[in-house]
């Protein structure tokens, strides 16, 4: 990794990850002071934005081109279908939203820094958090000889500008438009996936988030009374149809299919979280994330695969799940360890097609039914009621063996300790 030599005079070009923020719009004018041409970059990846104003904004601050993607599309069949088929999440509740969209915009970011000729990337990812690292693991494995800046980790830029205040300064003196107040005392990151929520009043985990901070789902209180069904249908573990059952509208494209989702579930309060997570530069912190759709899939996901997916299999991939979840929110999606694990897990989901049914009301997700003609379930196999192609004797192996293994145990341990 090549330490960046700021210089004086002219040093070439540079693709900026901008938002159109505070903290890029100042980097972009920053970067022009250094002697670099800088290009703007930004990626539509669902968040609400006015991308034509944040264009008209890069190019009156100085910037060379201003090139805006599309990659909505990509995003979900590329990142986020791949998450669905591993059911990831990290630490047991968080969807990843932000960690999956990191490398899907670094890679943009390397497709236009290849095809401009820039040696460097910049992007604006504070050095506390872990977005420095997944945009930056993504551009060195997309792009080995590429050079990055990051701001925020070189000492002449953090020691000139050591809080908001010296940004909005910075901004002032060089003509660059901000907010006469923050939108927000937090800070927040959108995407189709998910909005997430940190920093500011919410850096005290024992603070509870303001009732008017959730903005992609209604408080489950206020939602409707009346339940939404739906019927999704999978196939190699992904969707490829949700019907609303009721109003018997379908949606059948990626992107349509995760958008619709995200209105039903946004409409029903589906998805909140509140956690303190481990960032893999080594501290807490604590997140809010709202997932509407990505917290319906994965529940209509997991009883597809169970229903349709041999147990040992299963337990092989439910390892693989949690691996790969730790490999994405530690910024590793474009490493041969988590190309190999994703390569298993689409193995794993060659059997996972069918449709599950689903009651989506007042923050939760109720299963309703499934079927499929990959589905491992014997009905008459299963019944109470009728003998079938099963010999109950069959169970007696089972129970001698394990009963030789609870005995020792607690023979071992002496009888009063099942008494306890």
């Amino acid at each position: 990794m090549q330490i960046i030599q700021l210089c004086s005079n002219h040093c070439g070009t540079v693709i900026l990850a901008y938002s159109g923020g505070l903290d890029t719009s100042c980097i972009l004018v920053w970067l022009k002071e250094q002697g670099y041409d800088v290009i703007a970059f930004l990626a539509n990846i669902g968040q609400d934005e006015d991308f034509e104003a944040a264009r008209i904004k890069a190019e009156k601050l100085g910037a060379k081109k201003v090139f805006i993607e599309d990659l909505r599309s990509e995003f979900v069949e590329d990142f986020i279908w791949p998450s669905v088929q591993a059911n990831a999440v990290y630490e047991d509740r968080y969807l990843l939203g932000t960690a999956i969209a990191r490398p899907c915009i670094a890679r943009s970011q390397v497709e236009i820094a290849r095809r401009e000729g820039a040696q460097f990337v910049s992007h604006g990812a504070t050095g506390k958090g872990n977005d420095q690292i997944r945009f930056e693991l993504t551009c060195y494995a997309l792009y080995p000889e590429v050079e990055i800046i990051a701001p925020w980790r070189i000492p002449d830029f953090y020691n000139r500008f050591r809080g908001r205040t010296d940004l909005m300064e910075y901004a002032q003196k060089h003509g660059i438009p901000v907010p006469v107040t923050p939108k927000a005392p937090w800070s927040m990151d959108a995407n189709l996936m998910h909005i997430s929520y940190e920093s500011g009043i919410l850096e005290n985990p024992k603070s509870h988030a303001p009732a008017d901070l959730y903005l992609m789902t209604k408080n489950p209180e206020d939602s409707p009374n009346t339940p939404d069904v739906l019927e999704i249908e999978f196939g190699n573990g992904v969707p490829l149809k949700v019907t609303n059952v009721k109003e018997g509208k379908s949606k059948n494209s990626p992107l349509d299919i995760f958008s619709y989702l995200n209105e039903i579930g946004g409409k029903h309060g589906v998805g909140r979280i509140d956690i303190v997570e481990n960032r893999f530069i080594g501290m807490k912190s604590r997140g809010i994330y709202e997932t509407p759709g990505g917290t319906i899939l994965l529940q209509a996901h997991l009883d597809i695969e169970t229903f349709t997916m041999d147990k040992e299999v299963r337990r092989i991939k439910q390892g693989l799940g949690i691996k790969f979840s730790e490999l994405v929110y530690n910024g590793f999606w474009y490493s041969p360890e988590c190309d190999f694990v994703r390569h298993c897990i689409n193995k794993s989901q060659e059997n996972v097609q069918g449709k599950v049914q689903l009651s989506v009301f007042k923050g939760q997700v109720y299963i309703l039914g499934r079927e499929s003609p990959k589905s491992l379930y014997n009905e008459e196999l299963v019944s109470m009621d009728v003998q079938g192609n099963y010999d109950p004797c069959d169970a007696s192996g089972f129970i001698r063996i394990n009963a030789v293994r609870l005995r020792e145990h607690h023979r071992l341990q002496g009888v009063s300790s099942i008494k306890k």
